[in-house]
Formats: C-alpha cells, sequence, structure tokens
C-alpha cells in the first residue's frame, strides 16, 4: 500500500473561504516572512508529551549547563590574577629577583651589604628622573635625543652663574629651570612648525647643546661651587640623599598628571594615533611642545642636582645619561602596562639594570660593562615588545622615526 493511502482526511488541509476545492489557499506575504507565527506551528499530538518527556527542554539544558555563580567568580578572578603576574607584565621584576640571586651567591660579601644598596638607590636617583623626564615626549610620539645635552647644559649653566658671574643661588636655580624649558621649546619648535623629524630635530640640538657646553666650560671643569648649593645634594634623609626623595616626587607628580588627568590622556592620544587625536580634537601641536618642555625642565632639575652632587660643572657628564634613560624608557614600556610607556615601569627598570651593572661591576667585570648592559637592554626591551606585538606605540614611535 502506498504511503498517500495512510494519509488520513482530517490531515488534508481545509479549502478556505474564497478559494475552489481541492487548492490550497496561497500563504499570505506576513506568513512566509514569519514562519514562527504561532498559528503555523504543528498541533501537539499524543506521542509528543512521551518524547518530550525524556530530553530536557532549552530551558532546562541552559539550567543544567550553566555553572553555579561561585565557579562564575572563579573562573573569572583566577584568569585575571594570573594576567596580572605574569611574565609578559612583570618580567623585569622576576629578572630582578634572579639577578639578585645569582649576585648574592657569587659575591655575597659585598653585593649584600647595606652600603652598597644604598650607594645604588643614591646613583640611580638621577638616572631615574632623567628617564622619567624623557617618558613625556617618547609617549606624545617624539625622541628626544637632547635629554643628555639638557643635562649636561645645565649643570653647567647653573655652575658657570654661581661660579663665574657671581649669581645667587636663589635665582640661579630658576634659571636654569627656565633655561631647560628653552631648550625643550626649541625642539618642539623645529618639530611642530618647521616640521623636522623629531629624531633629527633633538640630535641637531644635542649637537648644539654640546658646543655650548664647552663655550661656557672652556672644556674645563668649573669648581668651587658654594657650599650651600652642594650641600643640597649631599644631605641625607633616613639614610638617603635628598635627589632619591626629589625623583620619587618627580615621579608621583608625572604619574598622577598621565594616569588622571586629561593632560595625560591627551598625550598618550597623541603618542597613539596623532591624526585621530586630531579629527577628535586634540591640539597635537600643543600637546608635544608641552612634551618637550616639560622633558626640558626635569633635565633641567637633573642638571642642577647633578651639579651639587659632583660640587664641580663637568663638561662631559650629561651624554652618558642618554642611553641608560632610554633604555629604561624602552624597558619600561614592556612592565605593567602592555607595551605603553608608564611612570613606574620606568623607575623598575632603572634600577633593574643598575642592580645588573652593580653586580658585574662588584664581581670585577670592566669598566665597559655599563655601555654593554644598556645598550643590550635596548635592544632587548625594543625587540621583545614588537615580537609579542603588544608595543603599538612603540611601533608607531618607530614609523615616525
Amino acid at each position: 500500500m502506498s504511503d498517500s493511502a495512510l494519509v488520513n482526511d482530517s490531515d488534508l488541509p481545509k479549502p478556505t473561504q474564497g478559494t475552489r476545492p481541492g487548492r490550497q489557499a496561497p500563504l499570505s506575504r506576513r506568513q512566509g516572512a514569519m514562519p514562527h507565527d504561532v498559528s503555523e506551528q504543528p498541533k501537539a499530538r499524543p506521542g509528543d508529551a512521551i518524547a518530550d518527556a525524556g530530553s530536557p527542554t532549552s530551558t532546562e539544558t541552559t539550567m543544567t549547563t550553566a555553572p553555579p555563580p561561585d565557579d562564575v567568580t572563579t573562573s573569572e578572578t583566577t584568569p585575571g590574577l594570573r594576567s596580572m603576574l605574569s611574565f609578559r607584565k612583570l618580567s623585569a621584576l622576576y629578572i630582578f629577583v634572579l639577578l639578585f640571586a645569582v649576585f648574592s651567591l657569587w659575591v655575597p660579601s659585598t653585593f649584600l651589604t647595606a652600603g652598597t644598596w644604598r650607594s645604588l638607590l643614591d646613583s640611580q636617583a638621577l638616572t631615574a628622573m632623567a628617564a622619567i623626564g624623557l617618558m613625556i615626549p617618547v609617549a606624545a610620539g617624539a625622541f628626544d635625543l637632547a635629554i643628555g645635552a639638557e643635562v649636561g647644559v645645565t649643570s653647567i649653566f647653573v655652575s658657570w652663574l654661581l661660579v663665574e658671574r657671581g649669581v645667587p643661588i636663589a635665582a640661579a636655580v630658576p634659571l636654569t629651570l627656565v633655561l631647560g624649558a628653552l631648550v625643550g621649546g626649541i625642539s618642539a619648535f623645529l618639530i611642530t612648525r618647521v616640521k623636522i623629524d623629531s629624531f633629527i630635530a633633538t640630535l641637531g640640538v644635542s649637537s648644539v647643546g654640546s658646543a655650548v657646553i664647552y663655550w661656557l666650560s672652556g672644556g674645563a671643569q668649573i669648581l668651587n661651587l658654594p657650599p650651600d648649593f652642594v650641600a643640597f645634594s649631599t644631605g641625607r634623609l633616613f639614610g638617603l640623599t635628598v635627589p632619591v626623595f626629589v625623583m620619587l616626587g618627580v615621579a608621583l607628580v608625572v604619574w598622577y598628571v598621565m594616569e588622571h588627568t586629561p593632560a595625560g590622556r591627551r598625550v598618550y592620544a597623541t603618542g597613539g594615533n596623532a591624526q585621530a587625536a586630531r579629527l577628535a580634537g586634540v591640539r597635537t601641536s600643543a600637546v608635544l611642545t608641552g612634551a618637550l618642555i616639560a622633558c626640558g625642565v626635569i633635565a633641567a632639575g637633573v642638571g642642577l642636582l647633578l651639579a651639587s652632587r659632583l660640587g664641580t660643572g663637568d663638561p662631559t657628564s650629561g651624554p652618558s645619561f642618554l642611553l641608560p634613560a632610554f633604555s629604561a624608557v624602552f624597558l619600561g614600556s614592556t612592565q605593567f602596562r602592555d607595551g605603553r610607556f608608564n611612570v613606574w615601569g620606568t623607575v623598575v627598570a632603572v634600577y633593574v639594570l643598575a642592580v645588573g651593572v652593580q653586580g658585574l661591576q662588584l664581581a670585577g667585570a670592566p669598566v665597559w660593562i655599563p655601555d654593554l648592559f644598556n645598550g643590550l637592554a635596548l635592544l632587548l626591551a625594543v625587540g621583545l615588545a614588537k615580537f609579542r606585538g603588544e608595543g603599538r606605540a612603540i611601533r608607531r614611535l618607530f614609523r615616525r622615526a
């Protein structure tokens, strides 16, 4: 018997009004567009209830497969904590632990002494301060290769004012800070108005600064700085010299401005994508100018503290800040913020690099080890950020250069 003979007459569609018998009423446009309409659903048959009783409904499936609230909280919290403590976010701290363990076993008699760590904190405070200043224009998308020259010029300038011109300390200090702001403003003018690339503009400013250093000093140290000026950097508080606390104060101010104010958000927006920032209403030229001036003022502060600590105006001391500052800024960008230049990552990077250099020197390494160590750290930091694909700001910075 054919399958068509098994169909009951009651199952056949009834002709509707207005249609001829034997012809099915055409579906309306609304019915064709909404197949899920209740009127189109098949009628339930007695066997359906039995079949459905053995299989859960969609609501029951959702309720049975969904984890309880406690599991959700645990599954969301654990990966977040694991991410915060991951090597890619805190690699500098893990490297510090490794270096500490190695040198504690290698040269314990000198590396583990309190004097070594006090000296480390004191000696690197100025480098950390210079790196914090450099981080600001770098975060805005500009290289400032004049950072070393700015430190050197201001150190010689304040020494020249105090010794050669007899200017009082109360006047020499603000004049030096103004000079730092002026140098930063000149770099900003060349970049934003003359449209010279920041790499070339600041390199030229650095060369001019070197010439000014030797013009003011005559190529020799400027001696006999006032005792009151020298006492400021050599004085101690809680066993540490004053520059350590000055550095921490500058770090707190820059951190707050960069992370919690509209000015800091504009700096990051300019460094991230200057064109998009301009379309959003950010005055990128003004932001870049302010970043370079701020860097110049902080570098002038480093120059003041450097002259005060040395007790002389040394024409060769400034350029040595360039490589350590850049190494710390780029290594610091891989810490805490996933490729974003930040203050505390920079400070941590300065001291991690210093621990490595100090340990090698205590172990009898040659005098050229610091330059080698800082250069390799710079290459490693930039290469690691680009390899991991997290340094968007770094890649844009190098494309501009």
